[in-house]
């Protein structure tokens, strides 16, 4: 995690053009992809031990007017693993339910609300323990909402929005999409740490 700065001193808003001289950052380290309930039933008895998990959604994009896909994609990260959820594979969120439903492991994200609405417009649960990182950033100040401009403000870093756009529900991920929706899951991990500490430094 980078070492906290003076929050004084900290920028409070960034421009895209600031963010793109910024240097990339992403998730370097080990992804699962679940692909099966029963592997995803098996990464969630692991996942239930956990405290807190950083959390996305991604969904396979619509350019017509009218045209609605559902998520296809749950990323789940530890300080250590990320974990894809592929459930348009599955079309069920029953393995997920323990995670989803947990009211004692933190699931943090940005426009968390939204990410859980499309969820449950796939399959009704009763969503616990998600917690919006810009409910704490607002609070401290900062005036961007979106993951990317906050991870530069907080991390110092530029994430890829590449693969934003790709088609989440085709057979098999390439290499680029496991990347960025692993990375998106880290840092919404890593700005909802950062953003608890600066708040309990204040």
């Amino acid at each position: 995690m980078p070492d906290s700065l003076d929050t004084s001193t900290k920028q409070k808003r960034i421009s895209k053009a600031e963010i793109n001289e910024l240097p990339m950052i992403g998730w370097d380290g080990p992804v699962e992809i679940l692909e099966t309930a029963e592997a995803m039933a098996d990464a969630v008895a692991r996942l239930e031990n956990e405290t807190h998990l950083g959390f996305d959604t991604e969904t396979r994009p619509s350019f017509r007017k009218g045209e609605y896909y559902p998520p296809a994609l749950i990323q789940l990260a530890t300080q250590k693993t990320v974990y894809l959820f592929r459930i348009n594979k599955t079309n069920t969120l029953a393995p997920l339910l323990p995670i989803l439903e947990s009211p004692d492991i933190i699931k943090s994200g940005v426009a968390i609300k939204d990410d859980v609405k499309e969820l449950r417009a796939v399959e009704d649960f009763t969503p616990a323990g998600f917690a919006e990182i810009t409910e704490l950033t607002v609070k401290l100040g900062y005036e961007n909402r979106g993951l990317r401009p906050l991870a530069a403000l907080l991390m110092g870093g530029r994430i890829s929005k590449a693969a934003q756009v790709s088609n989440w529900a085709r057979a098999e991920l390439d290499d680029k999409q496991v990347r960025y929706a692993a990375t998106d899951a880290w840092i919404s991990r890593e700005l909802y740490l950062l953003a608890k500490a600066e708040m309990e430094s204040k």
